[in-house]
């Protein structure tokens, strides 16, 4: 429990049983009423900003989160199953928890899951990934052309690049990095 004047960015909260981040935290003086904390928070369920605004004494519910280290395994229908490598337990994570992520799942791509109790709130990918590419297409932008990769990405690569390459791919901003 803290209150809502002490909030600073990166705390994790319960609000309404979601868990988000905050952002930023800003303390807001009105000209006439009570002055209130204005904060940015980030849902962790699938990384969407919203403000909210709090009484400077309201007390919010700060939590701890923990980290587990998996592995991804297969998809299946609307789950995707990693294994726990610590436990060696199966865990299945939904794909509205992944998002865009999904887009740079392979099997056995290691991931950071981001948890609050048992339940997985968000999953990391590596920064970097090594991918094949499995077809170019022709782009409308001089001297590059679009890769889709064996995992479904699609991205915008330099002209030597053919399919069978292998690339290096930046997970965090979509991008090409280097040819491996």
């Amino acid at each position: 429990m803290t209150l809502a004047q002490n909030v600073v960015p990166g705390a994790i909260l319960s609000l309404n049983g979601e868990v988000v981040r905050v952002e930023s935290a800003m303390k807001v003086s009105a000209l006439k009423g009570r002055p209130l904390v204005k904060v940015k928070l980030r849902r962790l369920s699938n990384d969407e900003v919203f403000e909210k605004n709090f009484k400077l004494d309201q007390v919010l519910d700060e939590v701890s989160l923990s980290e587990r280290e998996l592995e991804f395994l297969y998809p299946e229908k609307d789950y995707y199953l990693f294994l726990d490598t610590w436990t060696l337990d199966q865990v299945s994570v939904s794909s509205s928890c992944l998002g865009e992520k999904v887009f740079y799942l392979k099997e056995g791509t290691q991931v950071k899951a981001i948890c609050y109790g048992e339940l997985i709130h968000a999953i990391e990918l590596p920064q970097f990934l090594e991918i094949m590419v499995v077809k170019t297409e022709s782009s409308e932008m001089e001297g590059v052309k679009k890769a889709v990769l064996e995992t479904g990405a699609r991205l915008i690569v330099p002209m030597f690049v053919e399919a069978g390459d292998v690339l290096k791919v930046d997970t965090q901003v979509n991008e090409y990095i280097q040819r491996v």
